[in-house]
């Protein structure tokens, strides 16, 4: 009797063993298989048990979370979203998350490690810990005034602070509310279908994620690599530019919107904006010193993160000469966001210095206590500081007394370029409207705030679209915001 009872023991220990070793397989092995196994609701239902941390604006939050008695149970809010929506993106029970809220997942959702004061009493306990905040560097002020300019037109705005770099309004139009997808119903599954298929593209970060022909505000970029290759030493001086300008190699007669741009000076002709001026003066510049200074702006860096990934701005490397002649006046395959062009303006007003824009100010624990700091990397020179110096000089003169006076702010120095790019097959389309600019209060020691506007109104008469007067008139609002004017 004794020896079954020794088989039978020896068979239970094998089957223990067994189970032992199969539950390791399960639990360690395969972990992460079942982990990410679809039909595996345990993390998500996790993920959702507690509310999510908040992204926040000028000390207050613009996002927060609603307690449904679901599985899944707690919800995305947002505050005034279609006015933060290009910055917060969605966060959605059923979509995934986007913009802020995908790039900053790991602080909302609690899982960031940085989150955790005492990593093994977390272990042990397996208690989840409480989403962290986001504080972004916004100013509600200027994203409002954006938002009002651009009144629903399709377009955007773009705002930083040229000594540092924060972004301080980042704005797309037309918009949506993110709310509208936070759930996991019938309805949020509806304005799913209804969002993606919307030929006004409200989900569209136009801001960051769109790229126009820049037109004339690509001016700024010329006129710099012109001056720092001593193309031009005297903004005055009268130039060799024959109107029309014939493309080089071609029989393409290039010509302006005005008159008076023959042989017109630097000055003059970047205060009217006179195309055959400064498509021959990219000419003269060559391929290979207009690509470097584009490219030191931040054209056709495709590393760009604010911390969500920017759309690259480009400029064509390799043209033959008439295409560069179209490329240095914004056109032929010049394309830029609205974040880049306000980088364009930021690096003029301070002194050549270009600063990495970026929107995170610094993470936060639940309670308040700093997590990581700024988003703030070091800044690069792109051009002389003498060159910049020149630079403010004419874009002042187009707001004194160019193509952009509906920018000018009583008691502000403002420097501004307007641009109007063609487009289309032919350039059939609707041009878009375009302004750049930078401004300093009257006691100010540095300009405050740079600004790019863009907007593309499909339904206004072609010959009424001008950037001076339908994007300039934003730009200063949104600079008026920030200087409090």
């Amino acid at each position: 009797m004794a020896k079954y009872i020794r088989h039978a023991c020896a068979f239970c220990a094998l089957l223990l063993a067994a189970l032992l070793a199969n539950a390791t397989r399960v639990q360690v092995v395969q972990s992460r298989e079942y982990d990410g196994n679809p039909a595996n609701r345990r993390a998500t239902i996790a993920r959702y048990q507690q509310p999510r941390g908040n992204i926040l604006v000028g000390g207050a939050p613009v996002t927060g979370s609603v307690d449904t008695r679901e599985q899944l149970r707690y919800e995305r809010t947002y505050v005034d979203g279609p006015l933060y929506a290009p910055v917060t993106g969605f966060a959605s029970q059923t979509y995934g998350t986007s913009f802020l809220e995908h790039a900053e997942d790991g602080v909302l959702s609690g899982t960031d490690p940085l989150l955790t004061p005492l990593p093994l009493w977390n272990d042990v306990t397996r208690a989840p810990n409480r989403g962290g905040d986001v504080v972004t560097t916004l100013d509600r002020r200027a994203q409002e005034a954006a938002y009002r300019g651009l009144a629903g037109r399709k377009g955007a705005v773009a705002a930083v602070e040229p000594a540092t770099g924060r972004v301080l309004a980042l704005v797309s139009s037309p918009s949506y509310d993110p709310a509208e997808l936070s759930g996991n119903n019938e309805a949020v599954s509806a304005a799913w279908d209804r969002l993606g298929h919307d030929p006004e593209k409200p989900m569209l970060n136009r801001a960051v994620r769109q790229t126009y022909p820049p037109g004339s505000t690509f001016k700024v970029v010329t006129a710099a690599a012109a001056l720092d290759a001593g193309v031009v030493t005297d903004l005055d001086e009268r130039t060799d530019s024959p109107d029309p300008y014939r493309l080089p190699g071609t029989t393409t007669r290039l010509t302006n919107e005005g008159d008076g741009c023959r042989d017109a000076s630097v000055r003059d002709a970047f205060e009217w904006s006179c195309n055959t001026v400064f498509a021959k003066l990219g000419v003269d510049v060559g391929v290979r010193d207009m690509a470097t200074t584009a490219q030191a702006f931040g054209f056709n860096d495709t590393d760009l993160r604010i911390p969500f990934a920017v759309a690259p701005s480009t400029f064509d490397t390799k043209v033959d000469r008439a295409q560069l002649a179209l490329s240095s006046i914004g056109q032929y395959n010049t394309r830029a966001t609205p974040l880049q062009m306000a980088m364009v303006a930021a690096a003029v007003a301070d002194g050549g210095r270009l600063r990495p824009p970026y929107l995170v100010e610094r993470t936060t624990r639940h309670g308040g206590e700093t997590v990581s700091g700024s988003g703030a990397r070091p800044g690069r020179q792109v051009m002389r500081p003498d060159t910049a110096a020149r630079l403010r000089e004419l874009m002042a003169g187009v707001v004194r007394e160019g193509t952009g006076t509906n920018a000018a702010i009583p008691g502000a120095l403002v420097g501004g370029k307007t641009g109007t790019a063609q487009h289309g097959v032919g350039n059939s389309g609707v041009p878009y409207a375009w302004f750049v600019s930078w401004a300093q209060a009257e006691r100010a020691p540095e300009p405050q705030v740079a600004v790019a506007v863009v907007v593309e109104d499909a339904s206004a008469d072609r010959g009424e679209i001008s950037g001076g007067g339908d994007a300039a008139p934003i730009a200063r609002e949104v600079m008026r915001a920030v200087l409090r004017r």
